[in-house]
């Protein structure tokens, strides 16, 4: 068993060394190939005057990130909660299934650039509309993995433990939800992703602050440096988010039964 965790961590530790060298490299090509061909900053920036920009203080780099990543994290934290309650609730009630999620699929068909307006104006700016924008796109992967680990069990356990005379509670916490945890954390690792675009959108659409809203400022200047560290800013946060997830995923699903 020892050995075996001690080759887990090796494993672990390669595949990480890995992924750090092929960014690395991707970063030193992209600078060798901006400064061999000459292009103008306006249109590629090396990574170092990227880099650069972050010396500025009219960015007001670190508000701009506080506030994305306040709108990504309560987007994505409301669309867990929400899918996995709106999950159990359905694997509890075939009759609420049946009434609620077709309308939830017919929900989601709505372009979320066409909904974020009618949010601003119902709740008007600020970061709460960009946290309900999160949260309309990120959560409906959820619901639909969750539901779909919870109604997977094994017909045989569930007559074994109605023949013990076990109530529905002890079937849910002993059975139900320790099957249905690879494919939560599957949809949160999906809704993770797409938090991120949502928080984007709401910024787009009508904001005050956040890496968003400075894009949509810098834009006009044609200041491409900064337009770039602000997606380099928001790719470690939905980076960040998404190794958040896989570590939980690590703590609660043995490693035999996640789901790639």
């Amino acid at each position: 068993m020892r050995t075996r965790v001690v080759s887990d961590g090796m494993r672990s530790v390669r595949t990480l060394a890995i992924i750090l060298i092929v960014h690395v490299a991707v970063i030193v090509l992209w600078q060798v190939l901006v400064d061999i061909f000459q292009v103008p900053k306006f249109i590629l920036p090396s990574p170092l005057a990227t880099l650069a920009t972050l010396d500025s203080s009219k960015y007001a780099w670190v508000s701009n990130v506080a506030v994305t990543a306040v709108e990504i994290l309560g987007g994505f934290s409301l669309g867990a909660l929400v899918g996995v309650m709106l999950a159990v609730l359905f694997c509890w009630s075939p009759l609420g299934s049946l009434i609620l999620l077709p309308l939830f699929v017919t929900l989601n068909m709505i372009p979320k650039v066409a909904l974020g307006p009618l949010i601003i104006v119902w709740f008007s700016y600020g970061v709460f509309p960009n946290i309900l924008i999160a949260f309309s796109i990120c959560f409906f992967p959820i619901l639909l993995t969750t539901a779909r680990g919870l109604s997977e069990v094994e017909p045989d356990l569930l007559d074994l433990v109605k023949s013990l005379r076990g109530s529905r509670w002890t079937l849910f916490r002993k059975i139900q939800l320790p099957g249905a945890l690879p494919y939560v954390f599957s949809g949160m690792k999906v809704g993770a992703i797409l938090a991120v675009a949502g928080a984007i959108v709401g910024e787009f659409i009508a904001s005050e602050r956040g890496l968003g809203y400075l894009m949509i400022q810098v834009q006009s200047s044609l200041d491409t440096p900064a337009m770039v560290m602000a997606v380099v800013l928001l790719t470690l946060l939905g980076v960040s988010l998404y190794g958040l997830v896989l570590a939980l995923e690590r703590l609660f699903v043995v490693r035999d039964v996640r789901l790639q």
